[in-house]
């Protein structure tokens, strides 16, 4: 009987042996060595996406040495056509993608996309150019990344406002009206609409009165900005006081197209981006942009990258910031000749005070 319990006791041993090694294999199996990420951009040379994607890159070698996860990834330009994005997301998902960022060139027609994801079970994460609320409810794996389009005008309408009564002289003609136009970033596109919608009602309702004289569509293009500056130019000429630009690229457009008909800096419209680019800052420093409001491109790469993490390692989304469960929204922030004084000065505070302790 003895010699019969030491066989049971031995089988039982090597029973839960086996089963334990079973676990752990399979834990280790769950394990996640590397991921694949997929990113296909609208248009690779717009200033503000190729900056977007420079600080993405960075954090994700940051974080793949943190981690110690591989993360790979793979960047594509559409051009600005649909057919190709649709087809880059096609490969990226034959390719094995783990997940798929998209910077829709159509926010109106993302269906082939969320339809390709869906069907393979691939996570998207929808950044910078927001497309249609009921099509990101649509599937439980889609979200969205970027900021509040509407913010983004009022800012820069407080910050009309705001540089107007510090000098009235803005309005060049005395006539109490400030005339000015638009140069919008896509026809029919959201952003650009709520933008400028925006912008225009907050400066009436900070109390200036204005006037519009025209608006062109210039793609977000600095170079077609500048094109079109130079169409308004001929037709208005000094009587414009104020140009409204949905982003940075075509604020430099214009400036570049009042530098080409070398009209003086003193004579020029009063001139507001948004994004706060690094050219775009550097525009404001020079005295030649009167503000931007900036749109947090970095933080978003930033908060792309962790959803990114999350959704291809534990699944666990409770540390992120996200709204609704579908949304991550940055704020944005005016940035003017005082704004970067004032930040500077804080700065040299602070380090004075780092370096006394």
């Amino acid at each position: 009987m003895k010699k019969q319990n030491r066989i049971r006791l031995l089988c039982l041993l090597g029973f839960l042996a086996a089963v334990l090694t079973g676990c752990g294999a399979d834990e280790t199996a769950k394990t996640v060595s590397s991921v694949k990420i997929g990113v296909t951009l609208y248009d690779q040379y717009d200033t503000y996406v190729s900056g977007m994607m420079e600080s993405f890159n960075s954090y994700a070698a940051q974080r793949a040495e943190e981690t110690g996860i591989a993360i790979n990834v793979d960047v594509y330009n559409a051009a600005d056509s649909q057919s190709t994005q649709n087809e880059q997301v096609k490969k990226m998902i034959e390719d094995g993608c783990n997940v798929i960022c998209v910077n829709l060139v159509d926010r109106t027609e993302p269906t082939v996309i969320i339809d390709l994801a869906e069907k393979n079970q691939i996570p998207v994460i929808f950044f910078n150019r927001e497309l249609v609320e009921e099509d990101l409810e649509r599937w439980e794996q889609l979200y969205y990344v970027g900021a509040e389009a509407s913010e983004s005008g009022i800012m820069q309408g407080e910050l009309v406002v705001e540089a107007y009564y510090a000098d009235p002289s803005m309005d060049k003609n005395g006539d109490g009206v400030l005339q000015y136009v638009i140069l919008e970033g896509e026809a029919g596109h959201q952003d650009a609409i709520v933008r400028t919608e925006f912008s225009v009602s907050t400066i009436i309702d900070g109390g200036v009165e204005v006037e519009k004289l025209s608006y062109a569509i210039a793609n977000w293009n600095r170079a077609q900005a500048q094109t079109k500056m130079g169409q308004m130019l001929s037709q208005y000429g000094d009587s414009i006081e104020l140009v409204l630009a949905n982003n940075d690229d075509m604020a430099l457009g214009a400036i570049d197209e009042l530098k080409a008909e070398e009209i003086p800096l003193e004579d020029w419209p009063a001139i507001v981006g948004i994004d706060g680019t690094d050219v775009g800052v550097e525009a404001v420093l020079a005295g030649e942009m009167i503000g931007t409001v900036y749109q947090d491109g970095d933080g978003q790469a930033r908060e792309m990258l962790n959803l990114a993490l999350a959704l291809t390692t534990d699944g666990d989304l409770s540390g992120l910031n996200l709204q609704d469960g579908k949304y991550i929204r940055l704020p944005h922030h005016i940035i003017t000749a005082q704004t970067l004084a004032d930040e500077a000065a804080d700065t040299e505070t602070s380090a004075d005070r780092s370096e006394q302790e």
